[in-house]
């Protein structure tokens, strides 16, 4: 009937009733956004995902609800694993570098697919082997905490590095112009390994700030 094509084109999910064969009426089911899963996509564009995309095996018209509640940038819907899989792909080769998040078998191929492959820890046993990282929880707000965390540490490594060289080029000219002794090379080795460390070790007490 009509008001069963509208709730369909609605993004919901109609459930005929009948009894003996004879159609009795209909119920309605809807997925629900969670509040907090605006906040997350938004808080992934804020840490400089690009680009969002939802991957799902549901029909289109819901899929499109539930991406425009969560303020998801591109949705693909009615998808077989194989085809999840084609699509991270594709978006490999447009966009270098993919994280995939999901929760189920149909997932998982997707999952190894993906540069980075992360399953929400209420997952499936399938997911959470393939993935790379798990999520403890079902929390999406931590997926756009351990992106700024990444990007902190990689930084810190960069940082690293630089500093490193830098104390042992310092050093080492000062060997060229005549002052350098056995010492200095102990120094030079030594405190550049203890000012790295150091370095990194202020990642355990980061908090996103």
């Amino acid at each position: 009937c009509d008001e069963v094509a509208q709730a369909a084109g609605r993004g919901h999910t109609p459930m005929l009733v009948g009894e003996d064969g004879a159609y009795r009426g209909y119920a309605v089911l809807a997925d629900r956004v969670r509040p907090s899963s605006r906040a997350a996509i938004a808080a992934l564009h804020e840490a400089g995902i690009r680009h969002t995309v939802m991957l799902t095996g549901d029909n289109a018209a819901t899929a499109r609800t539930i991406a425009d509640a969560a303020g998801i940038d591109a949705v693909h819907a009615d998808l077989m694993p194989a085809q999840k899989v084609e699509i991270v792909r594709q978006l490999l080769a447009e966009y270098g570098a993919v994280g995939m998040v999901g929760d189920g078998v149909n997932d998982a191929p997707a999952l190894a697919t993906a540069t980075v492959g992360i399953a929400m820890g209420a997952g499936t046993a399938q997911a959470l082997e393939t993935a790379d990282v798990a999520l403890l929880g079902n929390d999406l707000g931590k997926l756009a905490y351990a992106v700024r965390l990444a990007q902190h540490a990689l930084r810190t490594v960069r940082f690293n590095i630089a500093l490193s060289i830098g104390i042992k080029l310092f050093f080492l000219a000062l060997v060229l112009l005549g002052y350098g002794s056995l010492w200095l090379a102990v120094l030079a080795d030594v405190g550049a390994a203890l000012v790295v460390t150091l370095n990194g070790m202020r990642l355990l007490r980061w908090r996103g700030a």
